[in-house]
């Protein structure tokens, strides 16, 4: 587990970061702005929870953060120095707990029957937030991944966390009682 003594170093200070191998790059790297909307992500997730959310949905986000962690890390190093560092990464089992998750919560919300607008509760707003940025650091993966290697789950997790963030969104609305706003296609 890292220990931090001091949060500020001063090494930044050149417009440049370490990654997770100590590789110094500039901060407007595509990897760094990757796991920088990933971190971003989390703590809208963070704001989420904070939020009086549906008791159902605080395990799944709590975990769902730890796992952003997970994320963050992955994409921190290199495929090629991962080999020398004990870190965790995405595996197709975080994947499929979240295609779980969206199928037990969408028993209860029901298909959709028409587009829905983000909004409700102010956690399934914010869900939605969530959601969107996830949205951004998957495509900002996708752009690392057409110029280096990246985990083999990692976008595919991306992917299937956007679409869970819409669905906890209906859940934490449904559970609420709030209708969603229904986007008016005649307006």
């Amino acid at each position: 587990m890292p220990r931090l003594t001091k949060i500020y170093t001063k090494k930044g200070d050149d417009g440049s970061t370490s990654l997770g191998s100590r590789q110094r790059v500039p901060k407007e790297n595509q990897r760094v702005q990757a796991y920088g909307t990933v971190d971003e992500l989390n703590s809208h997730i963070g704001l989420a929870l904070a939020l009086d959310i549906c008791e159902k949905l605080v395990t799944p986000l709590s975990e769902i953060q730890n796992t952003l962690f997970h994320l963050g890390s992955d994409l921190c190093f290199l495929e090629e120095d991962k080999k020398q560092f004990n870190i965790p990464e995405i595996e197709n089992r975080h994947v499929e707990t979240l295609e779980k998750l969206m199928d037990e919560l969408s028993e209860t919300t029901g298909s959709l029957e028409n587009f829905i607008l983000p909004g409700g509760t102010k956690a399934a707003a914010q869900l939605h937030v969530a959601r969107c940025v996830c949205r951004r650091a998957e495509r900002e993966t996708i752009a690392v991944s057409r110029t280096e290697k990246v985990g083999k789950h990692v976008i595919a997790y991306l992917n299937r966390l956007s679409d869970a963030l819409f669905v906890m969104a209906r859940f934490e609305n449904h559970e609420k009682g709030v209708a969603e706003p229904l986007w008016d296609s005649y307006r």
